[in-house]
């Protein structure tokens, strides 16, 4: 049966390479999916697969019951794109400028579709049932996994699996993680006031830049001197701003940045160490500060047994060879809060291939994949799914 599910895979898979340009030729932002569930749940409905939109907000569930009573699986897909230019020069190019698919969400989205249609037909030779979990909101915090859960999305299931291509894995290779696959990922926002005055007259002022200079060299000694060299954490600044001409210091400077870690009492040292020398550097010199610690999205922590089982699927697919252990990824994701409730894991579908310029990393404005790793995916995902219902004890 496994055979024929591939097969149906194989025979639309054109039809998958089809709805992954549409959608990347029209993306839409985190919190502003308009267009795309509507697509989505058109495209369920034509499958005969029962639809339930508006879920937490913007998500789309589609349900398939199997002819058989049994347990519950769920796929889940993302759909949302992200504020960056096309630069690429290809037919399906982004049409909305200023919004692109740069992470892939497009094509998670088609395969997921194309998932759907292949188990669907199949439906009668189910034991249980196979719910299509396409999210919302993935990029932005609070993202749109947790209002789906909230609404139910993972009402007695019993495992859930997911995968994201990646970009910069060969196309035709997966990798797997037991454990953690990717961190938590937070940000801190940062305002320094000293007092401004002339840039000939530094001894009249309190000059903002020279402290948030010494602040953003020290917090980087947190990990190198405050965590342990056995555990893993990232302190990086993106934003520092201060003043608008060369010969004023400023009343204030603005820092903001990401942390990214996988354990809770990491992340809470890194935290509170980061304020306790924000609060000695100000104080010392007669400066004030604001300081917010915004806490993403946890940690992506897979299930052993789960993850040992998709990538038994997978080994069958792809072979032993091209199957390995994944590193851990200090990048965020939602798919976090599914794990947190249900056992289950996410995974990696290689989808480079310099042959096709799918060479770019994630977020890039040149980013493509291999449309190639969609087919694999869903052989993958669609595999899991059906030996999870049909042959898992």
């Amino acid at each position: 049966m496994l055979e024929e599910i591939h097969r149906e895979l194989e025979k639309h898979f054109e039809e998958t390479v089809k709805v992954r340009r549409y959608l990347h030729q029209h993306p839409e932002l985190s919190f502003e999916e308009e267009e795309t569930p509507k697509l989505i749940a058109r495209l369920l409905t034509e499958m005969g697969i029962e639809v339930k939109t508006k879920v937490g907000g913007r998500g789309v569930i589609g349900t398939i019951y199997g002819g058989k009573p049994g347990k519950t699986v769920a796929l889940r897909a993302d759909f949302d794109a992200l504020p960056i230019q096309d630069l690429k020069e290809v037919p399906y190019r982004s049409t909305v400028p200023g919004k692109m698919h740069a992470c892939g969400h497009d094509a998670h989205t088609a395969t997921l579709l194309s998932v759907a249609n292949a188990l669907q037909k199949k439906r009668e030779s189910l034991q249980g049932k196979v719910v299509l979990i396409h999210q919302f909101a993935e990029e932005l915090v609070p993202g749109g996994a947790k209002e789906m859960i909230k609404d139910g999305c993972l009402d007695d299931v019993d495992a859930i699996f997911g995968t994201h291509l990646w970009s910069t894995i060969p196309v035709g290779q997966a990798a797997f993680q037991p454990q953690a696959i990717m961190a938590a990922a937070d940000h801190f926002e940062v305002e320094i006031i000293g007092k401004g005055g002339h840039g000939g007259l530094p001894h009249e002022t309190v000059d903002p830049i020279v402290l948030g200079m010494n602040w953003v060299q020290l917090i980087q000694q947190i990990i190198s001197r405050n965590v342990s060299p056995l555990d893993s954490a990232v302190i990086s600044v993106g934003v520092f701003h201060g003043g608008d001409a060369f010969n004023i210091i400023p009343e204030k400077v603005t820092i903001k940045g990401t942390v990214r870690t996988f354990r809770s009492d990491v992340q809470q040292l890194i935290e509170q160490r980061m304020e306790t020398l924000l609060h000695s550097l100000c104080e010392g010199a007669g400066a004030s500060y604001q300081y917010q610690y915004i806490k993403g999205y946890p940690p992506v922590i897979n299930h052993a047994d789960e993850t040992a089982f998709v990538r038994s699927c997978a080994e069958d697919i792809l072979g032993s060879s091209n199957c390995y252990v994944a590193e851990p990824l200090m990048v965020g994701e939602d798919f976090s809060y599914y794990l947190q409730r249900v056992p289950g894991t996410f995974f990696l579908t290689g989808a480079g291939n310099p042959e096709k310029n799918a060479v770019y990393p994630h977020h890039h404005p040149m980013f493509d994949i291999d449309e190639q790793a969609m087919l694999y995916a869903g052989k993958i995902l669609a595999s899991a799914a059906w030996k999870f219902l049909n042959e898992k004890v």
